[in-house]
């Protein structure tokens, strides 16, 4: 059986959501980069693949898909086993704890830490743009009460969605990765043991630790 494809850079956090699912299943896998200083992204073998012009692109067989979460789900279906089984769809409560954070990452994590991440990390180094010191404090403070939640439930649950590490869990790792690696801002979780805690064992994960890796080297040659 042919490898799965995805196109796009390992450094891309979208990319990073979809590979992390791919490691952690073990599922065999062809990364294919894309061209974005000259506008890989854009040309029309691309398009095709993702009409939005943007990463990843995900092809099985026949099967093109796009959008990093949906591709993740059906990366973590297609290969459940009776050990890796991070959906949790065959337990109603717990699948649908898992889907909750998997909801919280979109709509209450990612917004408050991704721009802490642009503007300390991404704009600086890929684009030459300075940081915007007044939207990482804006999100800051964004930032700490989201975290203030995280704590409080990790306090009583060892992952998100309960005391197995699950999806909800894995779609927090490229931007925790570079807000931790790369931003002056890892010192934010010290004040949050429960989710230091949860992040840190996260990252002792053989699939956190082998792309983390990868994403370390990059960090250092921007």
């Amino acid at each position: 059986m042919a490898p799965v494809k995805v196109f796009g850079p390992a450094a891309s956090t979208n990319v990073a959501r979809v590979l992390v699912c791919l490691e952690e299943v073990g599922a065999e896998y062809e990364l294919v980069d894309i061209d974005f200083p000259g506008k890989g992204h854009k040309r029309p073998e691309h398009l095709a693949r993702n009409p939005f012009g943007q990463v990843p692109a995900f092809q099985d067989g026949d099967l093109i898909l796009f959008e990093s979460r949906a591709i993740a789900k059906y990366v973590l279906r297609k290969y459940k086993s009776e050990q890796v089984d991070l959906l949790r769809e065959s337990n109603l409560e717990e699948a649908a704890m898992v889907d909750i954070w998997t909801e919280v990452e979109i709509h209450q994590y990612h917004p408050a830490l991704s721009p802490i991440v642009l503007e300390c990390f991404i704009y600086p180094t890929l684009r030459g743009l300075p940081t915007n010191q007044r939207i990482v404090d804006e999100s800051l403070v964004k930032a700490k009460k989201v975290l203030e939640i995280y704590e409080a439930h990790l306090s009583k649950h060892k992952y998100l969605a309960g005391d197995f590490v699950s999806f909800a869990d894995l779609n927090h790792f490229a931007c925790t990765f570079y807000l931790m690696d790369a931003t002056p801002y890892a010192s934010l979780f010290n004040s949050y043991p429960h989710v230091k805690a949860w992040w840190e064992d996260l990252m002792s994960r053989p699939s956190m630790k082998k792309l983390g890796a990868g994403m370390t080297t990059r960090v250092h040659l921007c």
